[in-house]
């Protein structure tokens, strides 16, 4: 696993890098101090795993994490047992007191592991052609899972999504989308415009450079018409 720390204390950086040395199956990539420099770093470089001091004087770790499109894991280390509840609202992996012990960090480790590998397994049997029924968001602070049958169009919005569903649903999630069309199985979603991505068994029909799904009207963008066109003229 791909990892990196935040805390605004260089010690308990150095502890983590200590303990993440002793554990063959992390790779702990980089260790900041400052959340600036951190989501600097994510937003060019994935990673499988976070390790997120809470209580830091310019931004919380909960702030921090919750201001990330990146979907990682994140396993919380704190000396302050009063933010527990509201880390496993984000679907933390785990909540480490300072000072904890390498046995504990471990455990910790070993969570993370087994929800990565059951995430590499989803995407290794994405790619050998079981396309997944669903997916899982954020929202609101918790983890709500989406099936993908439902999904009529996506609209970007910056660094948020509107995922229009069937029976008028709206959800809004943090995500931009370039990483959501990456998630999405190939062939059943077609990015039609810089701000939309359409279900495919959803459209109507077109007119006058506009996709028809429902009572909705999605421009079609001049740099995405021929590619779109292309999936229905052969």
């Amino acid at each position: 696993m791909r990892a990196i720390a935040l805390d605004d204390e260089r010690p308990a950086l150095d502890i983590i890098d200590a303990f993440c040395s002793r554990i063959d199956f992390v790779d702990l990539l980089k260790t900041f101090i400052r959340p600036g420099e951190a989501r600097l770093y994510l937003e060019a470089n994935p990673v499988d795993l976070i390790f997120l001091d809470i209580n830091m004087p310019k931004e919380s770790g909960l702030s921090f994490f919750r201001s990330i499109t990146q979907q990682t894991q994140v396993i919380f280390t704190t000396a302050y047992s009063e933010f527990a509840v509201e880390s496993y609202e984000v679907d933390a992996i785990d909540y480490l007191m300072k000072p904890f012990t390498f046995d504990r960090f471990g455990q910790a480790l070993q969570r993370a592991q087994s929800r990565w590998q059951s995430l590499r397994q989803a995407d290794k049997n994405s790619s050998e052609g079981t396309k997944p029924t669903h997916l899982y968001f954020r929202v609101d602070f918790n983890l709500v899972k989406v099936t993908l049958a439902d999904i009529l169009f996506i609209e970007g919005l910056d660094n948020y999504l509107k995922i229009h569903l069937k029976d008028g649903q709206l959800m809004v999630v943090r995500l931009t989308l370039k990483a959501m069309l990456d998630k999405l199985p190939i062939g059943n979603f077609v990015r039609v415009h810089r701000s939309y991505i359409v279900a495919i068994d959803k459209i109507q029909g077109t007119r006058n450079r506009m996709v028809l799904i429902g009572d909705e009207e999605i421009p079609i963008g001049s740099s995405y018409e021929k590619d779109f066109l292309g999936l229905f003229i052969r």
